[in-house]
């Protein structure tokens, strides 16, 4: 097994580089369809989903529109249960079509904020895909119509999902791997 370290911890492997691509290729699929006759504006969520977003984006066969923003609610391994707007939308969504792309829900504070956010600038329609979500952790009511896996309560890292910054990078996620 290919364990890896990221600042002090070990993880080890968790999804695959091919796991990960298929269940891009199904969110992929089921958007497509469902925005057939639509433009939607894609929105990911900084700095974590920005791998998801760019593969899900080619995964899309639909006119579409992307942008970006950066929420952080993270400390170290921790959600401190405040939600902070880094960068802002800058684009109006009225009358659009929006999907907000996640990398991970949790506890599902910072898509409850960023859902109430975007609606209040009226868009027609507000998804989400999320690449991870932690059914156990969750601490709201979310409508995440897009999912790729649902995972258990531990710590992941690699395509997008960092600890302390560290990361990202790799092509497959990683667990916590268990002392």
């Amino acid at each position: 097994m290919n364990y890896i370290t990221v600042h002090d911890k070990t993880f080890q492997p968790f999804l695959s580089e091919g796991e990960i691509q298929e269940a891009i290729s199904r969110i992929g699929t089921a958007i497509s369809n469902d925005y057939a006759d639509k433009t939607p504006l894609f929105i990911g969520v900084l700095n974590g989903a920005f791998m998801f977003c760019s593969d899900l984006l080619k995964s899309v066969d639909v006119p579409c529109e992307v942008t970006f923003v950066r929420l952080s609610s993270y400390n170290g391994m921790e959600s401190t249960g405040e939600v902070r707007s880094v960068v802002s939308l800058q684009e109006d969504i009225a009358g659009r079509d929006v999907i907000l792309v996640e990398d991970i829900v949790d506890t599902g504070l910072t898509m409850q904020k960023a859902l109430a956010n975007l609606g209040a600038l009226n868009p027609s329609s507000i998804e989400i895909a999320s690449l991870l979500v932690k059914p156990d952790c969750l601490q709201c009511e979310l409508d995440i119509k897009y999912k790729g896996f649902e995972i258990p309560e531990k710590f992941v890292v690699g395509y997008g999902l960092d600890y302390d910054g560290l990361g990202r990078n790799f092509k497959d996620i990683y667990q916590l791997k268990q002392e």
